[in-house]
């Protein structure tokens, strides 16, 4: 069965670095592109960085770019945002996503169950 674990989250000082893990069984790793979202407090879900299913071609949100890194990791099949440079404006709670993908059942998709990051002195 499809399972996610999301570790990594906690409290950071401004200008710290925190690594957000979310591990990943059931799905073939190889096949779903991975992304990282996150809700700030008052603010909708957004996307902040997303890498397709061969593990190239990272994207990244303007307000995190040059800052925060998502990688596939083949042998742990996990995806890890690696945060650098962190500020008072990126503490939310952040969310892994596997998917979408096309699959003979329909498009599928999964989401975590979040993880606190807060930023603050």
């Amino acid at each position: 069965q499809l399972q996610f674990v999301e570790s990594g989250g906690g409290l950071v000082q401004p200008g710290g670095s925190l690594r957000l893990s979310c591990s990943v069984s059931g799905i073939s790793f190889s096949r779903f592109a991975m992304s990282w979202h996150r809700q700030i407090q008052g603010k909708e879900r957004a996307l902040v960085a997303e890498i397709n299913g061969a593990g190239d071609s990272p994207t990244y949100a303007d307000s995190v770019k040059g800052r925060f890194t998502i990688t596939k990791h083949w042998a742990q099949a996990t995806a890890t945002l690696e945060m650098e440079n962190l500020r008072s404006d990126d503490t939310a709670v952040y969310y892994c996503k596997a998917g979408p993908i096309w699959a003979p059942s329909g498009w599928q998709e999964y989401w975590g169950q979040g993880t606190q990051v807060t930023v603050s002195t």
